[in-house]
């Protein structure tokens, strides 16, 4: 409650991953694919998505490597939003795979960048000189997922009823700097 500048961010972060861990889970594809009369996003199609987000953040803008598959050939010219359009093919089982795998991936670069500078640490991506923090593209994430929760708040309460603002104990999100 009375944490570092680390604890809270990272601890922010985990909140909001295991909030939508707990909003997506459990579903098979017919509720993985549904989605609101005035909307596109389903929980299946935001899973990829927040995959994506996730390996962008802490492989291409934090270290400057290439992404890794599916994004690194996906036909981004031809769809730009093949993220969330190829979603609607993908399995179940795929797509909570990856996203799991993905955030294990990111949750490893960050201890990475925090061993080796902490929020300060100066990530690939940058402008006319100046390169962002760690500290900015855990901010940019923080509000990615978010805004995303807040998504599959209202999916989940219309596909089953699911509600509410905390995870069950089961996915309560781990120590930040654990």
């Amino acid at each position: 409650m009375a944490g570092t500048e680390v604890e809270h961010l990272v601890g922010s972060l985990e909140r909001l991953r295991a909030t939508f861990a707990w909003k997506a889970r459990g579903l098979d594809a017919a509720g993985l694919s549904y989605r609101l009369p005035s909307s596109a996003l389903s929980l299946g199609r935001l899973l990829k998505h927040l995959s994506r987000a996730e390996d962008e953040m802490f492989t291409r803008k934090l270290w400057g490597e290439p992404v890794s598959e599916p994004w690194r050939s996906a036909p981004w010219p031809d769809d730009p939003d093949w993220d969330f359009n190829s979603a609607d093919g993908d399995s179940p089982a795929d797509l909570y795979a990856s996203w799991t795998a993905t955030v294990d991936r990111s949750r490893a670069s960050v201890r990475r960048a925090l061993a080796d500078g902490g929020l300060d640490h100066e990530a690939h991506l940058g402008w006319n000189g100046t390169h962002v923090s760690l500290r900015r593209l855990l901010f940019d994430l923080v509000e990615e997922y978010g805004r995303h929760t807040g998504h599959a708040d209202l999916l989940r309460e219309a596909i089953d009823g699911v509600a509410g603002e905390d995870p069950p104990a089961d996915l309560a999100w781990p120590d930040p700097l654990g």
